[in-house]
């Protein structure tokens, strides 16, 4: 049972968070998105978000082998360069050690993003795991029924 309705008690951040989401998917790629998306909320354990990214990409037509990928995506082949970039990207902004991003990581991605995609996909990156902590927290289940 969910603790807590953040929309509800906590509007105006709620609608702060839920303008870097229209940001984000205004600005990103669609399918690398959803692979940003599924990629954090399983490193947190976010079920809710997990059910909900994976039904929407599947809705989008992404391909089901490569989202179950995601959870191996180091070992799968099914990712290009720039997937692959922001999903290592991914990992390490989300699991963010006392060392912050490391320098191969970041320079990777540099290498297949531009300037500006990059900075959208450190915002989509946090934005997600501000969403996981909000779910995770408030312990906001998955729908058992869609």
């Amino acid at each position: 049972m969910s603790r807590i309705d953040m929309a509800a008690v906590a509007p105006e951040a709620y609608a702060a968070v839920l303008g870097l989401e229209k940001y984000i998917r205004g600005n990103l790629d669609h399918t690398v998105l959803e692979l940003v998306k599924v990629r954090a909320s399983m490193l947190n354990g976010c079920a809710f978000c997990v059910d909900m990214h994976t039904r929407e990409a599947l809705g989008a037509g992404e391909d089901s082998r490569r989202l179950f990928a995601v959870a191996a995506w180091r070992e799968a082949p099914f990712f290009d360069e720039r997937e692959r970039a922001a999903l290592a990207l991914t990992d390490a902004v989300t699991r963010l050690g006392e060392h912050g991003v490391p320098d191969e990581v970041w320079d990777a991605a540099a290498k297949v993003w531009s300037e500006k995609e990059l900075a959208d996909l450190v915002v989509a990156i946090a934005t997600i795991n501000v969403w996981n902590r909000i779910v995770i927290s408030s312990r906001t289940q998955p729908p058992l029924e869609v």
